[in-house]
């Protein structure tokens, strides 16, 4: 049986940039699915995980500097661009968000909105907050950008992502991304780039 694996992102994470590329190598080696979902981190961080605010507010902290260092060296390692971070960045992402949930339901155009998205942002700094960049970069990948910014105003698209964000944190989320893999009758929940390896692993574990 084929194991599905959910994957719940926010293009505005650079740590989901690097796990987004990282992760399909280990979903073709197990033959898996993977399901793309759209949620809004700066919801988790709100309901769950405030102490993230607290740690932007001195980037001199040691342990902040370091990571942003790690980053920089995992981006090397995986061969992924990194022109991090931009004169947008920390971007608002929720114009973004719900353009993905509004492909949401068709996987293949999810996948190819958020490649081209991830790479504007982290490679060529463009500024995900601008609905006209979102829908120039929904149309350079041959989808309908001007009725995807439409969907963005629909209730229904707010609604999905306000439920992709309360489902995933009832389910442990606590940032992006959050990696929810079949495991022994329930699963397991990984979060981030470098438990990846365990993604893999509980992947194998079944």
């Amino acid at each position: 049986m084929t194991k599905k694996i959910e994957f719940f992102f926010d293009l505005s994470s650079p740590w989901t940039r690097l796990a987004f590329h990282n992760v399909q190598p280990i979903i073709a080696e197990n033959d898996a699915e993977i399901v793309w979902r759209a949620f809004l981190v700066g919801g988790v961080f709100n309901a769950v995980n405030q102490t993230v605010y607290a740690a932007r507010e001195n980037p001199d902290n040691i342990k902040f500097v370091h990571s942003f260092r790690v980053l920089k060296d995992w981006a090397k390692l995986a061969g992924v661009p990194m022109n991090f971070p931009s004169e947008h960045h920390p971007v608002k992402s929720v114009h973004a968000m719900r353009v993905c949930c509004a492909l949401e339901d068709d996987q293949a155009a999810l996948h190819k909105f958020a490649t081209a998205a991830f790479n504007a942002y982290y490679s060529d700094q463009r500024n995900l907050d601008d609905p006209a960049v979102l829908i120039a970069i929904a149309n350079e990948e041959g989808l309908d950008g001007q009725a995807l910014a439409a969907q963005t105003q629909d209730q229904a698209i707010k609604d999905r992502l306000r439920a992709n964000t309360e489902e995933a944190i009832a389910r442990g989320a606590y940032g992006s991304p959050s990696i929810f893999v079949p495991f022994e009758g329930g699963e397991r929940m990984y979060f981030g780039n470098d438990q990846l390896p365990l993604v893999n692993w509980a992947i194998k574990q079944g």
